[in-house]
């Protein structure tokens, strides 16, 4: 038997959780995926599942050789890709993760006039606020904001944004503008979990750099329910100028502590590792660089 395709079929199996499912996605009889299991097993020297009759689950082994498995297909795709007509133009799915705020506006605009450009391609967005597994879930590209952690990850940077703080107009007037970093202690600050690193905002003066610890009445993984929460008074939030800047324009947030640099947010797109990018992933990630740049970077554009 072909030992790709004993993989493919181990793959499928391992996911669906049974023998029958995975065949059902295969298009093949559950006793063909059984004779290939075994065939795997019986090359390998060791069992990679647990049978029961009720039940199916990975021996140690088998879920090692399952992660091995998905990287091993996942290559031989991208190498037949790279001799095909998808590396020459942009057709098939594309599948992106972004968090929802920047997702749902200038990352939802950029994917418009991408499609507008390339009739053979439909893309899968999904909003949510970390990356997600990239291979498991089947991302191309996932957006992702601030410091990154998972050094696994390709990364490209596309843009940077600044970040200010503000508060509204009210609040100012009931509990005092803060003049230094360190009064942000005296003053409830809203927390947005997306940006890392967490309940600390950094702030550069001529002094030097000073990271200040900051807590308030409310924390969020998404930007405006706390961006929602400074409008109507209760206290401060550290955003980009690309969220909070129509709010500022219209005199609902005035910005604050201007004579201190925060450093600004990094937009990067991530994706899995891989020697060969197809056309429909290459041709997006330059679109994007060169549409976002100017749009995040600017206040107050959407």
């Amino acid at each position: 038997m072909d030992k790709l395709t004993s993989m493919n079929v181990f793959v499928r199996v391992a996911k669906a959780g049974s023998f029958a499912g995975g065949a059902r996605e295969l298009g093949i009889s559950r006793a063909m995926a059984t004779k290939h299991i075994m065939q795997l097993e019986s090359s390998l020297g060791t069992r990679l599942f647990n049978r029961t009759t009720r039940s199916l689950s990975l021996t140690d082994v088998g879920a090692s050789y399952l992660e091995r498995c998905q990287h091993v297909l996942l290559e031989v795709d991208e190498m037949e890709a790279a001799v095909t007509h998808l590396q020459t133009e942009p057709r098939g799915v594309l599948k992106i993760s972004a968090p929802p705020v920047i997702g749902a506006t200038h990352i939802a605009r950029a994917v418009a006039e991408f499609l507008k450009i390339h009739t053979d391609l439909t893309v899968d967005m999904i909003l949510q606020g970390s990356p997600g597994d990239l291979i498991d879930e089947g991302i191309d590209i996932a957006i992702y904001l601030g410091a990154l952690d998972d050094t696994s990850m390709v990364a490209r940077k596309l843009a940077s944004s600044s970040l200010v703080v503000c508060g509204s107009p009210d609040y100012f007037a009931q509990y005092g503008v803060p003049q230094t970093p360190e009064d942000l202690a005296g003053h409830s600050c809203l927390v947005n979990w997306a940006i890392s690193p967490r309940n600390k905002w950094q702030f550069k003066s001529e002094s030097g750099v000073s990271v200040i610890n900051v807590s308030g009445r409310m924390q969020a993984n998404v930007a405006d329910p706390i961006r929602i929460a400074a409008i109507n008074g209760l206290g401060l939030v550290m955003l980009p100028t690309y969220i909070v800047g129509r709010d500022i324009e219209r005199g609902k947030l005035k910005v604050v502590l201007e004579n201190y640099t925060l450093p600004p947010l990094d937009i990067h797109a991530v994706y899995p590792h891989r020697k060969y990018l197809s056309a429909k992933v290459r041709s997006f990630l330059d679109f994007l660089q060169q549409w976002l740049g100017p749009r995040v970077s600017m206040p107050g554009t959407e």
